[in-house]
This record gives structure tokens, C-alpha cells and sequence, in this order.
């Protein structure tokens, strides 16, 4: 800043010198004082200008409803591949770059990455139907009662009879599923959690996926035994090789014993319920009802109906229906929850971490009275 030194006429005045002169000179210094103040404030002025434009831009809210923001380098770079492809300039490509694994590619901006597109998988309630318990053991036999005794009718004086009870038992073995998933240690960081909570969701779902299977119609030597093949279960035949009977349904239904009749539930696919919703018994009446009730099952003659997606389609020489007290009828024994573990070293040296899962559960048909299937004819 420039001084402006005041004429000495402003401390002292000599004699003899013209007051009005001093005066002017004294005005003339203040003037070029207060200029070099106005230039020097200027700058700060500028900014305070500015700093209020900026505050009335963040306070003014955009068309979208939300404050204009500068996109950051991967939304822009994000948005020019979206455009362009692979003929995005390679800087912008670089960015969106995360891994060179060919199951890698580019990763969109967080917003986008954090969310993950699933197939819907679908699973055979079965556990919601039968008797599950657990066992610490490797297998699991129930006792069972093959016979009753042989009581007679005798006279006064007739001497009585001995009779036994025939017995027997079941084993259910627990059996094995398992598999392993290769997860690189980039992929694990970058997302933040989020790759392995997906590869635990996906191993959960495919478990769940295989039992359901494996109840329905599990082997019975390396898988759990399945309700559809298990031996000594009654069939019903349908009388057509594709075509549902109505008829044949009542006979099925009515052919099993009183106790489990009443506790009977229906089990068959969505196509099989339905061909069966517009099926009508000999007075016109529709053979399935609807729930009327929230939490309540739909029901066909009376008894309620549960969807299974692993029960066979209606063709010539399959099984589509089943009906039976499952509870009854069907045992499922959990030794192990399903069981993860996460090993980061077998391949640490590729950058590779491995998830292990397993499951061990079993289950068979221990009484084959209460369940009875349809069969459709050979064509």
C-alpha cells in the first residue's frame, strides 16, 4: 500500500501561507489514500461475490429434485463406456478397470455395483411337512412295529393263546453335500463385503435347492431317501396316461386310512394344480377351493394343497400327486447346519481365497401307509 505523506501544513502552519491552498492539498492526499484502500478491498470483494453466487447455486434445487453436483472421474468415465464401449478413450477405461481376471470386466460406479441381480430359486417345502429333529450321530434308527398281537375269542373253560408282536426298525444315514468357491482377494476387497455375503447367499440357496430335490426324489444311497421313491408306498391308478381323473383323485384319497386321511395333505407342481383347478367331480362341483383366509392353504376335496417345484409333470407313466400325513410318514434328521469355511491360504499365493460349504442331514419314509400316489397310465 502506498503512504501518501500529508504536507507538513497539517501539523504546523508556517506564517504568512494561504489556508485555503493547505486545505486542497490536505483533500488531495485523502483522495489518493481512500483509492489505494478501494484497490487493495477489491479482491476481497470479488470473492465475497463469488462465495455468494456459489451459496445460492447449492441452495437452489435442480429440475431432478436434488442439488447439482459435479460427477465424480468414474461416473463420467462410466457414462462415456455406457456411449461409446470399448471405444471409450483408454484413460476413462482405466478408471473402471478393478481386476484382469477374465470373469472380471468393468465394475459401475458404486451405486450400481452394490446391487446384485438374482435368479428366483425356487425350493420343495417339504421340511414344512414332515418331522425334522437333530442327531449328533452318523445315523439315526427308529424302532418300529411291524405287527400286532393275535387275540381269539375263547369259551369259559378254553385255555389262552400266546401271541407276539412282530418289530423291526428304520435307519436313516445322514448323508453329505458339499462344494467349494474361488473368490479372488481383489474381488473381496473391492466390494466391500458384498461378494462374500453374495457367494453365502448363492451356496445357501443351492443347498436348499438339492434337498428340497433329494426329498422329493432323492436315491436313497448317496442322497437322502425321496418320498417318490421310497418302497411300499400305495399307487392309485389314474386310468389315462395324460389326462387327470377326478374320480381316480376321490378313489386315491379315500383309499388310505381314516387317521391319515384326515391329516392328509396334497403335494404336486404348479402345472398339476393348475389342470386341477378346473377339475369338477360328477355334480359339477369344483374339486379345488380357494384359501378364504390370509395364511390359509388352498384345497382340493376338502384337504389342503401344498406346490412343490421337483414333483413330476402330468405324463404318461409318472407320479404328479401325492397325498398323505407327511408328518406322519416322513422323518428329516439335520446333523450339521450348513457349514462354511473360509480358506484364504490354499491359494494365497494366486490371490485366490476359497469358501468350503457342507451340509449333512438325512431323511427317509418311515411309515409308508400314510402316503398313497397317483399314477398315470403307460401310453
Amino acid at each position: 500500500m502506498t503512504i501518501h505523506n500529508f504536507p507538513a501544513a497539517l501539523e504546523t502552519k508556517s506564517a504568512g501561507e494561504n489556508d485555503d491552498a493547505s486545505l486542497a492539498e490536505v483533500k488531495t492526499a485523502l483522495a489518493g489514500l481512500t483509492d489505494d484502500i478501494a484497490a487493495k478491498l477489491k479482491p476481497v470483494a470479488d470473492i465475497e461475490k463469488r462465495i455468494g453466487a456459489l451459496e445460492a447455486k447449492a441452495a437452489l434445487p435442480s429440475l431432478g429434485g436434488k442439488k447439482d453436483e459435479e460427477p465424480s472421474v468414474e461416473k463420467k468415465a462410466f457414462g462415456t463406456y455406457l456411449r461409446l464401449g470399448n471405444q471409450a478413450p483408454a484413460d476413462e477405461i482405466k478408471v473402471l478397470t478393478v481386476s484382469s481376471d477374465p470373469q472380471g470386466g468393468y465394475l459401475a460406479p458404486t451405486e450400481m455395483s452394490t446391487e446384485f441381480i438374482r435368479e428366483l430359486v425356487e425350493f420343495s417345502p417339504i421340511r414344512t411337512l414332515a418331522t425334522v429333529r437333530t442327531t449328533v450321530a452318523p445315523a439315526v434308527s427308529y424302532p418300529k412295529r411291524t405287527g400286532i398281537t393275535n387275540a381269539k375269542w375263547k369259551g369259559e373253560t378254553q385255555a389262552q393263546e400266546g401271541s407276539e408282536p412282530a418289530f423291526g426298525q428304520v435307519e436313516i444315514p445322514i448323508r453329505e453335500v458339499n462344494t467349494y468357491v474361488d473368490v479372488s482377494n481383489q474381488l473381496l476387497a473391492d466390494s466391500g463385503g458384498t461378494a462374500e455375503a453374495e457367494v453365502r447367499l448363492a451356496l445357501a440357496e443351492d443347498f436348499g435347492q438339492k434337498e428340497g430335490l433329494a426329498f422329493v426324489s432323492g436315491n436313497g444311497v448317496l442322497e437322502p431317501e425321496g418320498l417318490m421313491t421310497a418302497g411300499g408306498v400305495g399307487e392309485t391308478l389314474n386310468g389315462h396316461a395324460t389326462n387327470l381323473s377326478a374320480d381316480q383323485l376321490i378313489a386315491l384319497m379315500y383309499a388310505m386310512p381314516a387317521a391319515y386321511r384326515s391329516r392328509g395333505s396334497w403335494l404336486m407342481n404348479g402345472g398339476t394344480l393348475a389342470t386341477l383347478r378346473t377339475m369338477k367331480d360328477g355334480q359339477g362341483n369344483y374339486l379345488w377351493q380357494p384359501s378364504y383366509q390370509a395364511g390359509q392353504p388352498e384345497m382340493i376335496l376338502g384337504r389342503p394343497v401344498v406346490e412343490a417345484v421337483d414333483m413330476p409333470d402330468v405324463a404318461s407313466g409318472t407320479f404328479p400327486v401325492l397325498f398323505g400325513d407327511f408328518a406322519t410318514a416322513y422323518r428329516i434328521v439335520d446333523r450339521l447346519a450348513l457349514s462354511i469355511l473360509v480358506n484364504p491360504y490354499i491359494r494365497a499365493t494366486e490371490g485366490i481365497t476359497r469358501i468350503h460349504a457342507t451340509r449333512r442331514t438325512g431323511a427317509a419314509v418311515v411309515q409308508a401307509a400314510a402316503l398313497r400316489k397317483l399314477k398315470m397310465s403307460v401310453s
